[in-house]
């Protein structure tokens, strides 16, 4: 697995920790921000998670597996894009991590993940705030 150039997402979301859980971790929630995606798991470790659908007009399944899973504290998971453009081979996996702890009546949510390279983990950040946007918008309403 890539775990070099690693990345860490910090937002407080104004929302109660199971709130935000269930936003991370419910697929019918998750579609509503993460690009439509369609995410197929069972929370168990050593399970695997899919996210797919539909992007531009092309179809994609990123693929990985379950590796923990803490219920509204954290989870983490193997991660290999459709995009990436890499061979599905283990050390081609990245790492992504959702830790969530309370602050106050709202919910600090951090995101770890591991990319290739640098200007790739940049992408990762960028992206990371366009999505958490997106989930807080549905969560803190």
């Amino acid at each position: 697995m890539e775990t070099r150039f690693k990345i860490q997402y910090k937002t407080t979301v104004k929302a109660p920790l199971e709130k935000v859980w269930e936003a991370l971790t419910n697929p019918a929630i998750v579609k509503e921000y993460f690009f439509g995606s369609e995410l197929v798991t069972s929370w168990q470790v050593g399970t695997p998670i899919v996210f797919q659908g539909e992007w531009e007009g092309q179809s994609y399944q990123d693929k990985g597996e379950v590796l923990e899973y803490e219920p509204n504290k954290r989870l983490a998971f193997s991660y290999l894009s459709n995009w990436s453009g890499k061979e599905d081979l283990p050390e081609n996996y990245l790492w992504v991590c959702y830790e969530v702890s309370p602050h106050g009546t709202d919910t600090e949510l951090v995101i770890h993940q591991s990319n290739y390279d640098q200007e790739r983990a940049d992408h990762s950040a960028e992206n990371w705030d366009s999505v958490v946007s997106g989930m807080k918008k549905i969560v803190e309403s």
